[in-house]
């Protein structure tokens, strides 16, 4: 590589819900562009980090997870995992090596089996594709090396796979050599972003994803998976502060009586964290208002996908 030149490459992160795609993504950048949780599903939509390394540019998309959709928002959500991997120059698959392991001694739980079951499809797409793949094997550091190199050789056997490295995308072990590779593979040309920039997304997007990262941390035994955040005002004032108002769609007046919590004490602390971490993003200081609303049937209305920026589709 020219070290004169820049380049710039489009990296797709694709696996199946919960293998550590967030995770990396930060990783990758250095800073946190997109949340975490226990919670399966935790992200909703492609959400672009960027990182440098030398003359190169990595815009690493961080899609949902791939797995076996029931419901419209699911067809979305894995519409939009494939569309990005078909545009991107690399695809990286991401597997929870552990999850894979105990799969394949017969040990895994319904968790376990299920990411297996995940891993499987994503194989079967790219083989019917012709798409050719990074095999990033996560959680290494979880397990003992002659697992890791069964599962490893097991998944380098589909044969879709161009190359395979044993990363800990929470600890970092591993990670800069992948991020090495996928500097190798860029192209030439100018960087898309900013080098002072770190995400593609919009502020309100951003501000809602970080308040629904709270509201999940606090609540993801108690709310299932039908809760969302929406912005619905971004207002930045004369004395340089933000006021922002944002909207916690529920399906049922119980689960709004959970996150509310008895005497308010459950949002304000939901509120107060997500107000903590955007006056660090934002570098200013933020008002914030949380409400929480019923909305039964969210996930099937057109403007709760086109906030998302999701395919409404079918």
């Amino acid at each position: 590589m020219d070290e004169g030149q820049t380049h710039c490459g489009f990296v797709a992160i694709i696996g199946a819900p919960n293998a550590g795609k967030s995770t990396l993504v930060n990783r990758l950048v250095g800073a946190k562009v997109s949340i975490v949780t226990h919670k399966v599903q935790t992200t909703r939509a492609p959400l672009r980090g960027l990182a440098i390394r030398g003359p190169v540019q990595l815009v690493l998309v961080d899609t949902p997870g791939v797995f076996q959709p029931r419901r419209r928002l699911d067809r979305a959500m894995v519409r939009a995992a494939w569309s990005h991997a078909d545009e991107a120059d690399s695809i990286v698959h991401l597997v929870d090596a552990a999850a894979q392991a105990q799969a394949a001694n017969g040990t895994a739980d319904a968790a376990d089996r299920a990411s297996a079951e995940d891993v499987e499809r994503i194989l079967e797409r790219l083989k019917a594709s012709g798409q050719r793949a990074i095999l990033a094997l996560n959680k290494v550091d979880s397990m003992p090396r002659e697992a890791l190199l069964g599962v490893t050789q097991a998944l380098f056997d589909a044969g879709v796979y161009d190359r395979a490295f044993m990363i800990s995308a929470k600890r970092g072990d591993g990670v800069e050599d992948l991020a090495a590779h996928l500097a190798k593979l860029a192209r030439p040309g100018p960087w898309h972003y900013p080098a002072d920039q770190i995400a593609d997304a919009p502020v309100r997007v951003m501000a809602a994803e970080i308040t629904r990262e709270k509201l999940m941390l606090r609540l993801h035994e108690e709310l299932p998976y039908e809760t969302t955040v929406e912005t619905e005002s971004y207002v930045e004032r004369k004395d340089g502060s933000v006021r922002i108002e944002q909207t916690v769609f529920v399906t049922r007046e119980s689960q709004r009586k959970i996150a509310i919590g008895e005497g308010g004490q459950t949002l304000k602390a939901i509120g107060r964290a997500a107000r903590l971490e955007l006056q660090e993003i934002l570098d200013r200081p933020v008002h914030l208002f949380v409400h929480v609303k019923v909305r039964e049937g969210w996930a099937e209305e057109r403007a709760r996908f086109n906030a998302l920026g999701l395919d409404y589709g079918s």
